[in-house]
C-alpha cells in the first residue's frame, strides 16, 4: 500500500503541476504578446510524459476517487487550452496567408516578373 501512496501523490503533483500550466496558458495565450507557447507546451508535454510513467502500473481500480475527480477537472481544462491553441494556430495561418498576399502583391506591381524577365533573355 505504501508504494501506490507514494505514487498516488507523485500522480496528483504532477497533475497540481499540469493544472498551473494550463492555467497559466489558459489565461495568456491570444492575450500576452510575450508568453512563450513554445515553453509552455514542452512544460506540458514533460507533466504529461511523466503521468504517462508513473500511471504505467497502475489500474482503473487503483484510482483514488480524488485522483479521478482531479483527472476529470484536468481533462476539462486540457479541453479548453486545445480549443485556445487551435485558435490561435488559426489565427497565425490568417496573418501568414495575408502577409503572403501582400507580398505577392507587391510582386506584382506591372513590372516583369524575374520568371518573364529570364525568358525574355533569351
Amino acid at each position: 500500500m505504501e508504494i501506490q501512496a507514494s505514487g498516488d501523490v507523485r500522480i496528483r503533483s504532477i497533475l497540481g503541476r499540469l493544472e498551473m500550466i494550463l492555467d497559466n496558458e489558459n489565461a495568456r495565450i491570444g492575450v500576452d504578446p510575450t508568453f512563450d507557447l513554445k515553453a509552455s507546451n514542452l512544460r506540458k508535454s514533460r507533466c504529461l510524459y511523466e503521468l504517462t510513467m508513473l500511471s504505467r502500473k497502475e489500474t482503473p481500480a487503483d484510482a483514488t476517487p480524488s485522483y479521478v475527480s482531479q483527472a476529470k477537472h484536468i481533462r476539462n481544462k486540457l479541453a479548453a487550452n486545445s480549443e485556445k491553441v487551435e485558435a490561435h494556430l488559426d489565427a497565425c495561418r490568417s496573418v501568414v496567408e495575408l502577409l503572403k498576399a501582400a507580398a505577392q502583391d507587391a510582386d506584382a506591381d506591372g513590372i516583369y516578373s524575374e520568371e518573364q524577365f529570364r525568358y525574355g533573355a533569351m
